[in-house]
């Protein structure tokens, strides 16, 4: 696979020095229209050899290109904050936005090389975290993003040979560490690895594009040559058409029968029962939270519905029984100019918490499932890939020690006309009806049939849902914190007490 990068590639300083000006006019006109267009945005990867030129390279960029439009990340180990968060948490905070660009100095192919050449996971823990990877970018892609990945190769001889140039140079010595000398020595073992990586990942919307590192005029030209053609390409072409979904459509069941109809809405707690039960399971959640163990491990509560269902009355009945300072509530609605210029499960990622907390989010990712299906916000092959990238979403979160707790709240239609009226007698509630509340009425079958969906594609063994019997309030809320203090107690159960 680096044949082609081991061929000795070489640009003589003359040409060098001519073919630049004319590359960073053009790069610098292609930068603006990016940002001017808003179209997509630029996510560029510089990963390779140590001593391939990777830092030059990426400073080159910023120095030819305007800065005020690129974010450079140096990625190296995780920080305590990050450590405390899935994997590619940090990866998500770094995207760039539509119009902008990103270069990622190491990336989310780093900790998976490094892993399996150290032996720290096997052949089949690889696998798995590549086969993540190029989920991850395909998610990207189709979100509108333009992916670059560049790998810069040398041969063992040329890494030998620059090593021994830099250390010679008091003014360059400081840049081969300690670990650069030991993965010299562990050459083959990176190649060998990093060979499958590129294989497996090189993929038609996001390839690799392999640089011979050892001349640098060469690597200069090379580099920024790419990135300007992919950026003219994507702007001076019409946007593709949506990718169309060629898969047969969903069941939807024949005999009208599916799992919100079969449920039994006549549930009740009496007043008494509901005091009882309150205090009890309000002073359980309480103490639950208040354990030790709770700080190394979080909760992310989900609170999905039909209208006026009582999510906020029960969100507020699990707040009421825990610090303030460990809980955030956030709601969610029509996205942001901000959040518009992210892939869709940006605006979710920046709101993981850390260790100890309880995130709750009041309506959530299932968003792009639910009303930007039904609403028609989306297309067909977007909200039908969404069910697989949410359940990768929640599977990061889980494996990181996070309870994904999800609950989805069912009224009748006749009990959720009977809340809207009264809503719209009582003053300090009137806010809590709108036309749009109304006219999602009209809609009652097909946000049925996609919530049926979502639970069949979502509900996992790491993140099941929780079907709330919600027309009676009492009962409701004592079910969702019966449910919320099962979990974090089986949760605190696998945490491991300190010596």
């Amino acid at each position: 696979m680096f044949e082609s990068a081991e061929l000795g590639h070489k640009i003589d300083k003359e040409t060098y020095q001519k073919e630049i000006p004319t590359l960073r006019e053009a790069l610098l006109e292609a930068q603006y229209d990016l940002a001017e267009s808003k179209k997509f945005p630029v996510i560029i990867l510089i990963s390779g050899v140590d001593g391939s030129g990777k830092g030059e390279t990426a400073n080159l960029l910023n120095a030819w290109m305007d800065p005020r439009t690129i974010r450079t990340s140096a990625f190296g180990a995780p920080s305590e904050e990050e450590a405390e968060r899935p994997h590619m948490w940090r990866y998500w905070q770094a995207l760039p936005p539509k119009g902008r660009i990103g270069i990622h100095f190491g990336s989310w192919y780093t900790d998976p090389i490094i892993k399996r050449a150290y032996g720290e996971i096997k052949n089949e823990g690889l696998t798995k975290a590549l086969d993540e990877i190029v989920r991850f970018e395909k998610m990207l892609t189709d979100e509108g993003a333009l992916v670059l990945k560049f790998w810069f190769h040398l041969s063992k001889e040329k890494q030998k040979e620059r090593f021994k140039k830099l250390e010679a140079d008091s003014k360059t010595r400081w840049r081969v560490s300690d670990i650069d000398k030991k993965h010299l020595k562990m050459y083959d073992e990176f190649r060998e690895i990093s060979e499958h990586t590129l294989r497996e990942t090189s993929t038609a919307a996001a390839p690799w594009i392999i640089v011979e590192g050892t001349d640098a005029n060469y690597r200069n030209l090379t580099v920024a040559k790419q990135i300007l053609e992919a950026i003219r390409n994507r702007l001076d072409h019409p946007e593709a058409k949506p990718q169309a979904v060629t898969a047969p459509p969903l069941i939807q069941p024949v005999d009208k029968v599916h799992l919100l109809s079969k449920l039994d809405l006549s549930k009740k707690l009496d007043k008494k029962d509901y005091e009882e039960k309150l205090e009890e399971y309000q002073g359980k959640l309480s103490l639950l939270t208040r354990d030790p163990r709770f700080k190394k491990l979080s909760a992310i509560c989900v609170f999905e519905g039909a209208d006026a269902a009582g999510k906020g009355g029960s969100i507020r009945r699990i707040t009421q029984a825990i610090d303030a300072r460990i809980y955030r509530i956030t709601p969610i609605a029509a996205p942001t100019e901000e959040e518009r210029a992210q892939p869709y499960l940006w605006r979710f990622w920046r709101h993981v918490p850390r260790h100890g907390r309880l995130a709750v989010f009041d309506r959530s990712w299932y968003g792009r499932v639910l009303v930007e299906r039904v609403e028609g916000f989306c297309s067909e092959y977007d909200w039908m890939r969404a069910y697989s990238e949410i359940n990768d979403f929640e599977e990061q979160l889980s494996r990181k020690h996070f309870l994904v707790i999800k609950f989805w709240l069912q009224i009748s239609k006749d009990e959720q006309l009977k809340r809207f009226e009264e809503r719209k007698e009582v003053a300090f509630k009137r806010f809590k009806i709108t036309e749009e509340d109304w006219r999602n009425r009209e809609k009652w079958d097909q946000y049925q049939a996609a919530v049926c969906d979502m639970i069949d594609r979502t509900s996992t063994d790491y993140a099941p849902w929780t079907i709330v019997e919600a027309n009676d309030k009492n009962y409701a809320r004592i079910k969702i914190l019966k449910t919320l203090c099962e979990r974090i107690e089986k949760g605190l159960e696998q945490i491991k007490p300190e010596k």
